[in-house]
């Protein structure tokens, strides 16, 4: 099921410990991976001051972007919970005033999407 479920781009979590040593160049001073999420090739994780996701381009993956958002960018954000017969979880964020989220992640049934809802809800407010 795990690699079903990234195919459909549902997130599984990755440990912070290895997320900090695989980006520590992206990473500043005092700066530290707390939640990390992985799915087929793309990575997001939020890190003590800023979310920062990285979407591998192209066939071979070895063009990558890395997209920093500092939690003060962020507006607003929904989650919309699993349900019995959709089986994923998604959370949307917002930067600034715009009008479509800026950020849509899946997360399966594994992963407690309260606790995400509730790191970014200490984070942002």
């Amino acid at each position: 099921m795990g690699l079903f479920n990234k195919i459909l781009g549902n997130a599984s979590e990755v440990s912070p410990e290895q997320l900090n040593e695989k980006y520590r160049r992206l990473l500043v001073d005092g700066e530290a991976v707390e939640l990390g999420f992985k799915l087929l090739r793309d990575t997001f994780m939020f890190t003590n001051k800023r979310l920062i996701l990285i979407d591998v381009q192209g066939l071979t993956g070895s063009k990558q972007e890395y997209r920093s958002m500092p939690y003060k960018s962020i507006s607003r954000f929904s989650l919309e919970t699993a349900g019995t017969f959709d089986l994923d979880a998604e959370l949307k964020i917002w930067i600034s005033s715009e009008n479509l989220p800026s950020v849509s992640k899946k997360f399966n049934k594994s992963i407690n999407v309260y606790e995400v809802q509730k790191y970014l809800a200490q984070k942002v407010m």
